[in-house]
């Protein structure tokens, strides 16, 4: 079966770093596109970012210059550094073996969704002011 399983966020204050970890099982890693999203309380699911398997790397706007995607692919683990985190970052993170081409959304019960991908668990992550 096909696992994601997430580690890292927490609370920081602004300014401050954290690093997200996923790791992936049971499928063949370096041939999807993986990405990393986010689901702020009362916003729309949000891409965050983006790896292709050719390498090629996406960003939000909204975290371009500050986040930093990355893989292993001997590790089987998706990672994404965060850097100068800003409040409006705060929101529960989620990794995915990212087939939706665009087509996600916020489910009811508050969290990114799509049809098309496999999840990872989510993991908070807190920006105080």
């Amino acid at each position: 079966a096909v696992q994601l399983v997430q580690s890292g966020g927490g609370s920081v204050q602004a300014g401050g770093s954290l690093r997200l970890s996923c790791t992936v099982s049971g499928f063949p890693f370096d041939d999807e596109e993986m990405s990393w999203y986010r689901q702020a309380p009362g916003a729309d699911c949000e891409l965050v970012s983006s790896i292709s398997p050719d390498g090629s790397i996406d960003y939000a706007d909204s975290v371009k210059g500050r986040f930093t995607i990355s893989q292993d692919n001997a590790k089987n683990t998706l990672f994404l550094q965060m850097d100068s985190l800003k409040p409006e970052d705060t929101a529960v993170y989620y990794c995915a073996i990212d087939r939706s081409e665009g087509r996600f959304y916020r489910s009811i019960d508050d969290s990114c969704a799509s049809d098309f991908n496999h999840w990872g668990q989510g993991t908070q992550v807190t920006v105080s002011s």
